[in-house]
């Protein structure tokens, strides 16, 4: 049998390390704000044929559009951010793009927002982050209402959702500085989509160990979290893994316009699997056992 439990404090180290990378990149860089949050057009331009990015960004500047964000999504489409203008521009815009650079070149998608709403956009997913984090809270206090303290174990799944959305947005902060990634709706979208996916897998153990608490199998609950966390793996693998398969298909032949939306529930999927099966149970034996020295082994090793 895999002692989960036993390794507790190398994953509470992982995912410290991760947490905190995650922070400080947070703290120093920020996200890369799309157009939903910083407002102006975002539209994907498809040239037939294909030109290159540098070609285009040149165009771009003698137009006098050299602040715009261009990005390749491959098989001649670009995606572009630039400033607010409305359709008849864009339209306009392309024309010259097509003549100058001699391509044929089409409006595959536009997309435009006003700075105002951009900021309102951001403060609604903010809050439609923490109301989701209350109502997961409200919701596993209710369902494991007849074991002691469900309070504790609805604190536990949440701290292991919290875990799970600290690291998804270290990783996109990072991948915004090295790669230009931005975050936009659908990344909040995302986000919520891998809280219900975590929460779930979460569910899912933590009621193999009430089960397995009401049958006395062994008087050390930890023995009882590790043989729950056993017993409950090959579904949590086996369902991460057909998810996963899907969604690595939309990673590489999905539109342009969904690729980061795709790329959080692939992260999120990995992570929170993760954090079901080595965080929030974790949690439970550190609270139970009162084992507080686990959350920080590096201390407990320097002593």
């Amino acid at each position: 049998m895999i002692d989960f439990v036993g390794k507790k404090q190398w994953f509470f180290l992982i995912s410290g390390i991760l947490i905190v990378a995650g922070i400080i990149s947070l703290a120093v860089f920020g996200l890369k704000p799309g157009t939903d949050f910083a407002g102006g057009t975002s539209m994907t331009l498809q040239f037939s044929p294909a030109v290159e990015q540098s070609q285009l960004r040149e165009e771009m500047a003698k137009l006098g559009y050299d602040k715009a964000t261009i990005q390749n999504a491959g098989e001649g489409n670009f995606i572009i951010h630039i400033g607010e203008i409305t359709s008849a521009e864009a339209s306009e815009l392309a024309e010259k793009l097509g003549a100058e650079l001699d391509s044929q070149v089409e409006i595959t998608d536009y997309y435009s927002a006003l700075p105002t709403i951009g900021a309102e956009t951001a403060r609604n997913a903010i809050i439609a982050v923490i109301i989701a984090a209350v109502a997961m809270l409200f919701y596993i206090v209710w369902a494991f209402r007849r074991m002691p303290s469900p309070f504790r174990w609805g604190t536990c799944a949440v701290i292991a959702l919290v875990h799970d959305v600290f690291i998804i947005v270290g990783i996109f902060s990072l991948l915004g500085l090295l790669a230009g990634v931005e975050i936009n709706a659908l990344f909040i979208t995302g986000l919520l989509a891998v809280v219900g996916y975590s929460i779930n897998n979460t569910v899912v153990i933590f009621d193999r160990i009430r089960e397995n608490v009401s049958r006395h199998i062994s008087p050390d609950f930890a023995v009882t979290v590790n043989s729950s966390i056993v017993e409950t793996l090959g579904r949590s693998l086996n369902t991460s893994l057909t998810t996963l398969f899907v969604i690595l298909a939309l990673f590489l032949f999905g539109g342009a316009t969904i690729h980061y939306f795709v790329l959080v529930l692939l992260l999120g999927v990995v992570i929170g699997t993760y954090s079901s099966i080595c965080i929030s149970s974790q949690f439970l034996v550190v609270w139970e056992k009162r084992e507080w020295s686990a959350l920080l082994p590096w201390a407990k090793r320097t002593a």
